[in-house]
């Protein structure tokens, strides 16, 4: 991921390698800061008032001093035009400040779209299930623990892609005891059997992904029904076609399962379907 641009509030644009954190941050010290994450279109940030929206959904369960929409409009604004770039990355970074003393840090960088996206994408992802010790549905009913807040400690989400490279796959399928299916660690996860689609609910405490969202208004024109709901591992792994959704990477296949081909092993036709439509969507603004 190479970085084209940086606007830090209040200080304008910096260069991509000048620190934005001070030390004693405590988006740094505790990982108390959210961050958004989108995909910009022909110079537009595609669906930016629900990232948003749910930025401020996360920064105020962790309780981060305000940062007003008029502010990020201008910071986004700024790193938009000193990048340059008509298809890019963008994210928005929030955090607590120095010692959490109300004066906070907002950011947003802009970068490259990850140039093997689309080699993945026409190849499909390998993943592996891996446990997360969770009952079904704690997230949702315990929100200290920040189900479906976009905060910056990922490091359990990081430290199980990692383990799922360490056994030879491209990524993990995050479970909750009891085999039921969550998400991946950076993405949403759906699966296809015949004309109905399955993706876990967020009534288990996951992320209510956008990209997820657009996937939910454009089914039903391509005469998809969706579930949404608590399914085990086993119907996803039974699946005739999976596939991934998030803002950047868009839609990923999923061709295998802890080394067992999800359908015939190649990437299926909703994927394909639901792709263009988002894309089709992002080019209608």
């Amino acid at each position: 991921m190479s970085v084209r641009a940086v606007a830090v509030l209040g200080r304008g644009i910096v260069r991509p390698d000048e620190p934005v954190l001070r030390l004693d941050d405590e988006g740094f010290t505790r990982a108390r800061a959210a961050f958004e994450t989108l995909r910009v279109y022909g110079g537009r940030p595609f669906r930016l008032d629900d990232h948003l929206a749910r930025l401020e959904a996360s920064t105020g369960r962790l309780v981060l001093p305000e940062v007003t929409r008029a502010q990020w409009h201008e910071l986004i604004g700024e790193a938009l035009a000193a990048a340059g770039l008509a298809d890019a990355m963008l994210r928005l970074y929030w955090t607590a400040g120095a010692d959490g003393a109300g004066t906070p840090v907002a950011a947003a960088s802009v970068a490259e779209i990850p140039a093997e996206l689309e080699q993945i994408r026409a190849r499909g992802l390998e993943l592996v299930p891996l446990t997360l010790g969770l009952e079904p549905g704690i997230r949702r009913e315990a929100p200290w623990l920040l189900g479906g807040v976009k905060a910056t400690s990922y490091a359990v989400n990081m430290a199980a892609e990692a383990e799922a490279r360490s056994r030879g796959f491209d990524g993990a399928v995050l479970l909750a005891n009891g085999d039921i299916v969550l998400e991946c660690p950076v993405t949403n996860v759906w699966w296809r059997t015949g004309r109905t689609l399955y993706t876990p609910s967020l009534e288990l405490g996951i992320l209510a992904g956008v990209t997820r969202m657009v996937l939910l208004e454009e089914a039903p024109a391509l005469r998809y029904e969706v579930r949404e709901g608590w399914f085990r591992v086993g119907e996803l792994a039974a699946a005739e076609e999976a596939f991934t959704s998030s803002s950047v990477r868009e839609l990923m296949p999923i061709v295998g399962l802890a080394g067992e081909a999800i359908g015939d092993g190649r990437p299926g036709p909703a994927a394909a379907e639901l792709q263009a439509a988002l894309r089709a969507a992002a080019g209608r603004g």
